[in-house]
């Protein structure tokens, strides 16, 4: 399906020369001279990458049909992620250069959903939060009270996270999957 360019919302998923882009955020100009255009800010969806293009406004695109499933994660052996599709059964598979930084976010039996593109597989979308366990960590040393005094902290999938410093080996914390950081306690 072909779609004008000013008719682009956040978060459209569009095929442009051929690569799979989703809108980011985009700006419709009307300079006093000359024609208005509209300049755009795109992710690509294969590699993750971000680029920045302006687009006359005659310009159609055509509109990317983005499939998305629910499935729970299993569990991994060494590169290999397993993954159950939620209404079929099917099980799958992903390796560990597939889910990239992702993976440090992924509990046994944990509900995400990926998104498939013609077959091919564009990425596990995680929920926004997540609690995790945390396995190791320094106890805190008495006195050492500055603002916002933090300790790094291993969590159960081998992710490390800076941790304030009342937290102890075995507490649940919650974390934060957009940038890795600690939210709270559980």
């Amino acid at each position: 399906m072909m779609i004008d360019v000013n008719s682009i919302k956040t978060g459209m998923t569009l095929i442009i020369e051929g690569s799979l882009y989703q809108v980011i955020d985009f700006l419709h100009v009307k300079p006093g001279k000359g024609s208005a255009f509209m300049k755009t800010k795109l992710k690509n969806l294969r590699t993750g990458g971000t680029i920045e293009r302006t687009f006359n406004t005659n310009v159609k695109f055509e509109k990317a049909n983005i499939q998305k499933t629910t499935v729970q994660y299993l569990y991994n052996t060494g590169d290999t992620y397993y993954f159950m599709n939620m209404n079929s059964y099917e099980q799958f598979e992903l390796n560990s250069e597939q889910l990239g930084e992702d993976r440090f976010y992924l509990i046994e039996n944990m509900e995400v959903i990926v998104s498939f593109f013609e077959g091919e597989l564009l990425g596990v979308i995680l929920p926004d939060k997540i609690e995790m366990t945390v396995t190791a960590t320094e106890p805190a040393v008495k006195g050492n009270t500055t603002n916002n005094a933090t300790k790094e902290a291993t969590l159960e999938t081998g992710l490390s996270v800076r941790v304030p410093l009342f937290v102890e080996q075995g507490e649940k914390i919650i974390v934060s999957t957009g940038d890795g950081k600690y939210v709270s306690r559980a």
